[in-house]
């Protein structure tokens, strides 16, 4: 391809409305271009991107016996409300009607739809396992879209539903994708983790993990041990509760203190001169019709996805309005605490607060805090559970070692989702006797969009973009210093023609430019190498090589030229299959 032919809009400015680095360069680099908020058009060089992605999915896919298929993107709500979760999903999804008034939506996800048709269409033990796959846009209303492709309207996503006999052939086929995924994402070129996460909306009673492509920019935080192989996302993370040392206790005889507007955690700190780890944050939540006063120790943060796991499930899991607690309790927040409320409302406390001795809370009356409260002696929880989020330093949950953590972008992630939707849709199959069994499945998403994202968020420095070589939109970039003097225009013809006869995927810049205009829409756009002709370098009878990520420039001849590109791109790709 021929630049000068290339819809390829690249822009000098960064533009007001890109937060992250990623949807920065892509707008910049003339991949993609705003068409509202969280949808985009993909422009060639970014569609290429995408395409290569899909195939690499694509491959690994069907080499774990994967079938590729397309589902409707227009879902009848009817089986949405069959497995319960057209009310759960909530406002992110679409949800339209025909002219006869029926109720549709725009696919989320499509575990519906997918089990519906096994359901008419296999009968026999036979045909089981069964591992079905599409690359297809999906939509969700996301209240506030942001950060480009990271967190769109509309995206493009792999999903595979795998259908099995019982749980253990379930099993199978869930390390099957497991494999699967580290190929992926290896073969992209990416620096990833997989962690133990939270199923979320999509359910099911088996295990699930995320694929993490490590960068600073991530939006999601994961902790992982040096010494073992554990590592979970922050929110699924398993807490083991630490002893509060000694010199950390303030007393013993139950104590009502007057705190005259100390709401906070760190007012409290400060006012009494006491450590966070002898407090107790308690915080009420709601979960549909139902309050709960949730507790954990000062220093601690509360993971709502415990407590809605815990609790729930809950379509509106949410911090009670102020109103709300005075109304319930009589006190405004921040005086609030668990002594004498077991009747008034339904007490939660993390495994923490159920060793705390001598611990300090609300009083239940506004400017007075209680001194001296023990778990078990002042208060009873109704329950006991870890309710917090892990921070770095904490106890391996394996092997006692101290986590570490690191941030990253969810890319991708496979869940075994049980008899869930099967169950709930009446998916059965006839075993070796006759006898009908119900179906296990798993389902596993890539977001292809995104991880396009993702490898320019983890790949890029102040320049632009610098591609992994197996998702680079063009492997090499020809460039001419000048399109005037014939006999760099007759080199850089004959190395184009000889690169693409190669199999080298290879940019022509034949624009009317100065070199240095040429060189920077090369660095932003970030193709891997560049062959540059320059007339002082070709009276030699040699030509400059320069390596993208290395920035290492490398005078090869041009006879060799070709061939030398061709050996470099062919070690790249093989390096990570």
């Amino acid at each position: 391809m021929k630049v000068s032919q290339l819809l390829n809009p690249t822009l000098r400015e960064v533009p007001a409305e890109a937060e992250v680095v990623s949807h920065q360069l892509m707008l910049r680099a003339g991949y993609i271009r705003k068409v509202t908020g969280g949808i985009y058009t993909y422009l060639p060089l970014g569609w290429r991107v995408i395409k290569k992605i899909e195939q690499i999915v694509r491959e690994e896919m069907d080499a774990k016996g994967g079938q590729e298929v397309m589902l409707p993107i227009v879902q009848p709500a009817e089986l949405w409300k069959e497995t319960g979760r057209w009310e759960v999903y909530g406002p992110e999804m679409f949800r339209l009607k025909d002219r006869h008034g029926r109720e549709f939506c725009l696919g989320p996800t499509h575990e519906e739809i997918i089990t519906d048709l096994v359901k008419g269409e296999v009968r026999s033990y036979k045909q089981l396992p069964l591992l079905l796959y599409q690359i297809q846009n999906k939509y969700r209303d996301e209240r506030r879209p942001r950060f480009g492709l990271m967190r769109g309207r509309e995206f493009i996503m792999k999903d595979l539903y795998s259908f099995d006999r019982d749980a253990e052939s379930s099993k199978i086929s869930y390390q099957k994708m497991y494999d699967a995924y580290e190929r992926v994402f290896k073969r992209c070129g990416l620096t990833f983790r997989a962690v133990e996460a939270d199923a979320g909306a999509i359910g099911g009673s088996g295990g699930t993990h995320e694929f993490m492509v490590l960068a600073e920019s991530g939006e999601a935080k994961v902790v992982f041990c040096p010494a073992c192989e554990y590592a979970a996302n922050v929110e699924k993370a398993e807490c083991q509760p630490t002893a509060i040392p000694e010199q950390d206790m303030v007393g013993e005889k139950l104590t009502e203190v007057y705190t005259p507007g100390v709401k906070t955690i760190d007012e409290l700190e400060d006012f009494l001169g006491a450590k966070k780890t002898s407090l107790i944050k308690a915080m009420i939540y709601k979960g549909d019709d139902k309050y709960f006063l949730i507790l954990v120790r000062g220093d601690r943060e509360i993971n709502e996805i415990k407590v809605n796991n815990v609790l729930g499930p809950f379509i509106n899991l949410r911090l009670a309005e102020p109103q709300e607690v005075e109304e319930l309790l009589q006190c405004e927040p921040g005086f609030i605490g668990p002594v004498g409320l077991n009747k008034k409302i339904y007490i939660v406390a993390d495994l923490e607060i159920a060793k705390m001795k001598n611990g300090i809370c609300g009083a239940n009356k506004k400017d007075y805090h209680l001194m001296n409260v023990s778990c078990g002696e002042d208060f009873t929880p109704d329950q006991i559970a870890d309710l917090r989020m892990i921070t770095a330093g904490e106890p391996c949950p394996k092997c006692g070692q101290s986590l570490k953590e690191a941030r990253g972008i969810e890319v991708g992630q496979v869940f075994n989702l049980g008899t869930k939707y099967s169950e709930a849709l009446r998916a059965f199959y006839l075993d070796e006797k006759g006898q009908e069994r119900i179906i296990y499945m798993g389902c596993y998403g890539i977001g292809v969009s995104r991880t396009m994202a993702a490898a320019i968020e983890q790949n890029h420095d102040q320049d632009g973009i610098i591609w992994p070589v197996p998702i680079a939109p063009y492997h090499c970039i020809i460039v001419p210093v000048s399109v005037k003097d014939p006999e760099l225009i007759a080199t850089a013809d004959r190395l184009y023609a000889e690169l693409n006869a190669l199999g080298v995927e290879t940019v022509y810049d034949d624009r009317d430019e100065r070199p240095g205009v040429k060189f920077k829409d090369a660095d932003l756009i970030g193709y891997p190498y560049r062959l540059t002709i320059g007339k002082k370098a070709l009276a030699e009878g040699k030509v400059e090589l320069y390596n993208r990520r290395t920035r290492q420039i490398e005078l090869i001849s041009v006879e060799d030229a070709s061939r030398k590109v061709q050996r470099i791109i062919e070690e790249e790709l093989a390096k990570n299959k």
